[in-house]
């Protein structure tokens, strides 16, 4: 297929486009190595089109982290709502859709997390990471005024719980939940073994 040439930009919302675009490359690469000018080229219009919505590469990437973190969010929200009533069920379904999320998306789930998501840099990122950080304090703290999880400072359980949950993430796509490493269903058995210690 012939390289798509710099054209100006005639048909729909360009920012989206853009946005649409970098996903893609993000999905296909598994990294975000890429211009603004090789996003302008695939998108089809001149590299200085990106300019009108993002300031520099930097700015755009903190977006894909944005929509990634309330796409997350999502995801989570929907599996704890199916997950049944019962804290426990509730918080493995919303950790496994984290899971999975970081399996369906690898290099969008690294750049969330990476430092070129500067959280300081960008109060809408920052937002959009608060407010996903806060499906599990919720579901703790419910979990808390149940008697289900101990009553210990909800930080500190906020902690433990997104240090396992995020850390088996990262292991799941990179590859090391090898079962003759960590035996048959490793997430499984990780969050049993958190939730005996988190709850009452």
């Amino acid at each position: 297929m012939p390289e798509t040439k710099d054209r100006p930009y005639h048909h729909g919302d360009l920012r989206r486009a853009l946005i649409d675009t970098a996903l893609a490359m993000l999905a296909a690469d598994q990294n975000w190595a890429f211009t603004l000018r090789e996003v302008a080229r695939r998108t089809g219009v001149s590299h200085a089109a990106p300019y009108k919505h993002f300031r520099d590469r930097e700015s755009l990437l903190r977006e894909l982290a944005r929509i990634g973190f309330i796409r997350l969010g999502q995801a989570m929200t929907a599996a704890m709502s199916a997950g049944g009533a019962c804290v426990r069920e509730k918080f493995i379904a919303g950790a496994q859709a984290c899971i999975g999320f970081a399996l369906c998306n690898p290099g969008l789930y690294r750049l969330m997390f990476s430092a070129d998501a500067d959280k300081t840099a960008d109060r809408p990122l920052h937002d959009a990471a608060m407010e996903t950080f806060g499906i599990l304090l919720r579901l703790l703290q419910e979990g808390q005024i149940r008697g289900s999880f101990r009553p210990i400072a909800i930080n500190a359980l906020a902690a433990a719980s997104w240090a396992q949950v995020h850390g088996l993430a990262m292991l799941a796509i990179s590859g090391q939940l090898a079962e003759e490493k960590v035996g048959r269903e490793p997430v499984r058995a990780a969050l049993d073994v958190l939730l005996d210690g988190l709850c009452c």
